[in-house]
């Protein structure tokens, strides 16, 4: 199954578990593509005591999990691009979600 993740936030808990989530969908075999959007782009390096998500995130793309972050957010927070989390658009976003054969949202 093709399954696509929307993530907009980085509230530690709830961004650990849809990388949690990416991770356990990529290792039952399925395609999975997560967009960043809004606070979400800040969650690469991502550390809190309980819930690294730093350490999902890598995981997600050691599985070969595909991430895209949005452009107009990362420059808001005057953030650059990374080769985890390339930036992205609008469009790619609607790619997204015409690609998946389900959409979650966190």
């Amino acid at each position: 199954m093709k399954l696509g993740i929307i993530l907009e936030t980085k509230e530690f808990e709830k961004a650990w578990n849809a990388f949690r989530f990416a991770v356990a969908a990529k290792k039952r075999g399925h395609e999975v593509k997560l967009f960043l959007m809004g606070e979400a782009v800040e969650c690469e390096g991502l550390i809190h005591e309980k819930y690294n998500v730093d350490e999902q995130l890598k995981a997600f793309v050691e599985v070969g999990g595909e991430i895209f972050a949005c452009g107009t957010c990362l420059k808001s927070r005057q953030l650059d691009s990374s080769e985890a989390c390339p930036i992205s658009t609008m469009n790619d976003c609607v790619d997204l979600v015409e690609w998946a054969d389900k959409m979650v949202t966190f």
